[in-house]
């Protein structure tokens, strides 16, 4: 009688899976259609369009850094660079984790009518996000500009940091929407856990204020 081996029942699917993400490479323009197309129909019929974004956060981080530096009694100069970059990123990890989760449902019709590479969705869901970061990125220079921060020689280490946040948040779209596909249970704990980790987190707050 013959066994098969764990690597060699393994090995199919690491053929597939890698198959499946050259293909989406391969279709990078096609996602990228698509990811713009997510934002232009959730805006559609508005009159800033995309650039609500923009102007939402700006209002978000100018109303919360004038109370929570009074509240924590720290200068305005510092806090709110910190509180704009930390808002920022924080909106940037949140929608991706929530919707990241949706990664495959929200596209089921879409995945039965057509053949397509399911990783596909996964990077939709990223390249999405990246370009919802890149408008909120205005605000984060403007608050720089504004209250006369320049930023130090660490700051150039963002873009190798990036790339690997890119690599990471893919990943988690796909580990995120592979369970919430099979438990459909997942995206509210998730939502909920986000929620929770907003305020644990370092977000709205840093250790050296409450250090004093």
């Amino acid at each position: 009688m013959a066994f098969i081996s764990a690597g060699q029942a393994w090995a199919p699917l690491t053929v597939m899976a890698k198959a499946d993400l050259r293909q989406t490479l391969s279709l990078w323009r096609l996602v990228w259609a698509l990811s713009v197309f997510d934002i232009k129909l959730r805006y559609r019929g508005s009159v800033l369009g995309p650039f609500w974004l923009t102007l939402s956060t700006a209002v978000m981080v100018a109303s919360l850094g004038f109370l929570y530096s009074k509240l924590f009694a720290t200068d305005i100069k510092t806090y709110l660079p910190f509180l704009s970059l930390s808002l920022v990123l924080w909106g940037f990890i949140a929608n991706l984790t929530t919707e990241g989760c949706l990664s495959f449902t929200a596209q089921e019709a879409m995945i039965r009518a057509m053949r397509m590479p399911l990783s596909l969705h996964a990077a939709r869901v990223v390249v999405r996000n990246v370009l919802i970061l890149g408008h909120n990125i205005v605000v984060i220079v403007a608050v720089f500009v504004i209250m006369g921060t320049v930023p130090d020689q660490l700051s150039f280490l963002l873009v190798p940091a990036f790339g690997l946040w890119l690599v990471d948040a893919f990943a988690l779209c796909l580990l995120l929407g592979i369970l919430c596909a099979r438990y459909r249970d997942i995206p509210p704990i998730v939502s909920s856990i986000m929620q929770v980790a907003f305020f644990v987190s370092p977000v709205i707050w840093s250790p050296t204020v409450l250090a004093h």
